[in-house]
């Protein structure tokens, strides 16, 4: 399973603290050495101020012995730092408590007249919105991360969206409430950090905007996954990736991985709107089929390119210790697997007519007894045509066929309107040939 493990490489496009969670994920599913993850998380902990964590992860993995001397006297360094920042913020957060300045924000939504208001009323300047900053990105290193995102937005709110740490600012808002599980929050400001990047970056700086495209796809895996309600993520997720070709461009360029997550999401989404995405799907796994597979990637090619369904069994099987192993696909494991057999089934009554209920189950990853029950379920509840012969043990799909009248019909219902149009281009161009030259509306023959 490890061969499939994409921790490592998800970590490389994450913010060190986002990739916390990720190592203590590992660490339950025991994938790994326990002493390689506690290293790693030692290593994470010391560039970040949360010192304390470091000091008992140092603790459990070589217990009182050498380096626990630098982590004490980084301690005593963080905490002065802390102190010192925490006076030169303290006439700047008495502001922003004050009863006055929290009715006049609930009233004022502009920016550059609340700046002036402080400015007027408070003698705030300039260079307090730099140390409200530093304050803001030292309490998020120290891991508090409920203070850091009211300061960031207050920062937000009081810059110009000139300002150098403007989409610093955006990025250490949405870890925070990540790292906080506001999972509607992270999602508007996802979004706001997505129209900045869209929208108001530079775009002769193409690399620069691949890259803030490839950090956004990443982080918000952590929202697409988690958010309330989920379908409603992972739709979210449906159409960023295949629906605006600058971010399937990014996945294409630098980070084809995502096409695990983005093949889940199609897979566990409705299936009125599943067939949809199945087609546009499909076409990106073949195009990067040499640069990244998965049993999940995998699945999705035996089912819908090779037709292969034995293959798609076995691959079934794989995708559900994939699923049980990935940190944002857990949660997924039983509407995947209950919609990929729906999908084998469905496209299996496509080809054939009649079918041995063992030979479903096997197809399924189920016992004959509960195929069957499935198989029932399966025809009372959607609109398949199909009834079970229990004497046989078959499955048997009704055929329908038209008749030739009714094919006439078919085939001769849009003639009369297809007639219309084909009469009115006809004298659209006769009209024109009489109003002005040849080349009025036909290619001019002396260019």
């Amino acid at each position: 399973m490890a061969d499939f493990d994409l921790t490592s490489v998800v970590g490389q496009h994450l913010d060190r603290h986002l990739v916390l969670p990720l190592l203590e994920f590992q660490s339950e599913k025991e994938l790994y050495d326990e002493k390689s993850i506690l290293e790693g998380k030692l290593n994470l902990l010391k560039q970040t101020n949360m010192v304390d964590l470091a000091l008992d992860t140092h603790h459990v993995l070589h217990g009182s012995g050498d380096g626990e001397e630098d982590l004490i006297d980084r301690r005593k360094h963080v905490v002065e730092q802390l102190k010192a920042l925490q006076n030169q913020t303290e006439p700047i957060v008495k502001i922003f408590e004050s009863e006055d300045f929290q009715q006049h924000v609930q009233t004022t939504r502009d920016g550059r007249l609340l700046f002036e208001y402080l400015e007027r009323e408070h003698g705030f300047q300039a260079d307090m919105l730099n140390t409200l900053y530093d304050y803001a990105k030292f309490l998020y290193e120290c891991g508090n991360y409920s203070d850091a995102s009211e300061y960031l937005y207050f920062y937000k709110v009081l810059t110009p969206t000139s300002d150098k740490n403007v989409m610093n600012t955006l990025w250490g808002k949405l870890a925070c409430e990540i790292l906080m599980q506001n999972w509607d929050t992270a999602y508007e400001e996802m979004q706001k950090l997505k129209d900045v990047i869209d929208n108001q970056m530079s775009s002769d700086r193409p690399l620069i905007l691949l890259q803030q495209r490839t950090w956004l796809l990443h982080w918000g895996l952590f929202v697409f996954f988690n958010l309330s309600p989920t379908t409603k993520g992972r739709e979210a997720l449906i159409q960023l990736c295949l629906y605006q070709p600058s971010y399937l461009n990014a996945i294409q360029t630098t980070c084809p991985h995502i096409l695990r997550y983005l093949s889940t999401a199609v897979v566990v989404s409705s299936s009125s709107k599943r067939r949809n995405f199945i087609k546009e799907l499909v076409k990106v796994i073949e195009q990067e089929q040499y640069a990244y597979r998965d049993p999940i990637t995998e699945f999705i090619e035996c089912l819908y390119v090779n037709f292969d369904f034995d293959g798609a069994e076995k691959k079934l099987k794989e995708c559900e210790t994939v699923l049980l192993n990935d940190f944002f696909l857990v949660a997924c494991h039983d509407d995947f697997i209950e919609n990929a057999r729906v999908m084998i089934f469905e496209t299996f009554c496509r080809i054939h007519r009649c079918m041995s209920i063992s030979m479903l189950a096997q197809k399924l990853n189920m016992t004959t007894e509960e195929a069957e029950r499935w198989i029932v379920n399966m025809i009372r509840s959607t609109s398949l045509d199909a009834k079970i012969d229990l004497k046989m043990g078959h499955v048997v799909m009704n055929a329908h066929v038209q008749s030739v009248h009714q094919q006439v019909i078919e085939k001769t219902k849009g003639l009369a309107f297809r007639s219309q149009v084909l009469s009115n281009n006809i004298e659209k161009r006769a009209s024109a040939r009489k109003s002005g030259p040849e080349w009025a509306w036909g290619r001019p023959d002396h260019f």
